[in-house]
């Protein structure tokens, strides 16, 4: 019978290739989630930072008979097929003798679908559908405060070339169907 001899040297090399290996893979995976948390953290103090600078000039517009404001040039989105697009508004509560927080109701609709239709060849529903998120909601405002939130518009490629005048109405609290402040703005679609 034949031994075979087995050399232990090579045994223990392979083990220790292995544990280097393994160690450097997690030292690599450890700083690649290290990065990835640093990533997201900078992202989320940018977006909360635009969003405090967005309220702030919001805050800005509002005169001491205003009750709500839009926060875009000349009150006019100048959008491209495409791409999304947003339209910040904020309200003001002027509403005195309610202790607490009061829930404003709003929507926003087509202000003349004729219009649209004749201008835009389209009907309101399809311009409606443009809007992603925002299209209603409420907003909770105690009093002397201002409540803000964004309209979200994606607008389709190859849309009609049109300008749409939009409508936000926002329901007083107090008086249930009744108008607490209503304003206009324009989405003009560019090639």
């Amino acid at each position: 019978m034949m031994k075979i001899k087995v050399d232990k040297r090579g045994a223990m090399e392979m083990s220790m290739g292995t544990i280097v290996v393994l160690v450097l893979s997690m030292s690599l995976l450890i700083l690649g989630l290290v990065l990835i948390k640093s990533i997201f953290t900078g992202a989320k103090y940018n977006v909360e930072t635009m969003n405090k600078k967005v309220e702030g000039e919001i805050g800005k517009l509002f005169v001491e008979d205003k009750r709500m404001v839009v926060y875009l040039a000349n009150q006019q989105l100048d959008a491209k097929g495409g791409q999304e697009w947003g339209v910040a508004f904020g309200v003001h509560n002027t509403i005195r003798g309610v202790a607490g927080v009061s829930k404003f109701k709003y929507s926003v609709d087509i202000n003349s679908p004729e219009d649209v239709k004749r201008n835009c060849q389209i009907s309101s529903k399809e311009a409606l559908s443009w809007i992603r998120a925002g299209r209603t909601g409420d907003l909770g405002i105690t009093p002397g405060d201002i409540g803000t939130d964004i309209i979200r518009y994606s607008i389709p490629e190859g849309a009609p070339l049109c300008l749409i005048r939009y409508t936000v109405d926002v329901k007083d609290p107090v008086n249930p169907g009744a108008l607490y402040a209503s304003i206009n703005y324009d989405v003009n679609i560019l090639p």
